[in-house]
């Protein structure tokens, strides 16, 4: 089975529920080594974004991801905005109009949702940001869908990576953001931008797989 507005969007209610669970842990690794509000925006964001799905559910899957942008951007502050924003934009452009995205198509959006962030935050994979998730996401999925996997596959792959990637940044001193100022107090915390990737990709896994 394909990705439709319908499933992208009870995938989205699944992140929110993850972000909204999450929050109090998500806020306190950001107030280890950031401003200490990530949980608090996001769960803000993710709020306002489900407010706007019960009210109508676009009709394409692009067209819901391109939703999730623009209320992001609008509604989160710091730099999750703009980061998590542009992700889901880029990711909007690459599903395009399609009514149904297939599983290569779900690994291309993963893909550019993460040069997205790449492209905003300037990070490279080791700088301890959400592109250590991101990219080890965006590999598994594009080899699962190479392989034959459906979406829920796909994203199944992609979860179990990202999560993988977040603990990966524990040792790692940060070299972007607001922890970059940290230097070497930086390490042994796990980044909360990847950590929340993290339960975003595990969020879209479960609801695909129903």
């Amino acid at each position: 089975m394909g990705c439709t507005a319908e499933t992208t969007a009870a995938a989205i209610r699944a992140a929110a529920d993850a972000i909204a669970v999450n929050r109090a842990e998500l806020t306190s690794l950001d107030r280890a080594i950031g401003d200490g509000d990530h949980g608090d925006n996001l769960a803000r964001g993710f709020a306002a974004v489900i407010t706007k799905l019960d009210a109508e559910v676009p009709a394409t899957p692009g067209a819901v991801l391109k939703l999730v942008a623009t209320t992001l951007i609008s509604t989160v502050g710091g730099a999750s905005g703009p980061l998590f924003g542009t992700a889901f934009l880029r990711a909007a452009a690459a599903a395009g109009e399609a009514a149904e995205l297939d599983a290569a198509t779900v690994a291309a959006a993963l893909g550019a949702a993460r040069d997205g962030v790449v492209s905003r935050g300037k990070a490279e994979p080791a700088d301890k940001t959400m592109v250590d998730a991101l990219t080890p996401a965006v590999d598994a999925a594009e080899a699962a869908a190479r392989n034959g996997g459906d979406v829920a596959a796909v994203l199944a792959a992609a979860a179990e990576a990202a999560e993988g990637g977040a603990v990966a940044t524990t040792p790692l001193q940060a070299r972007k953001g607001r922890a970059s100022y940290l230097g070497a107090r930086s390490i042994g915390h796990v980044d909360p931008g990847s950590r929340s990737s993290a339960y975003l990709l595990r969020a879209f896994a479960a609801a695909a797989a129903g």
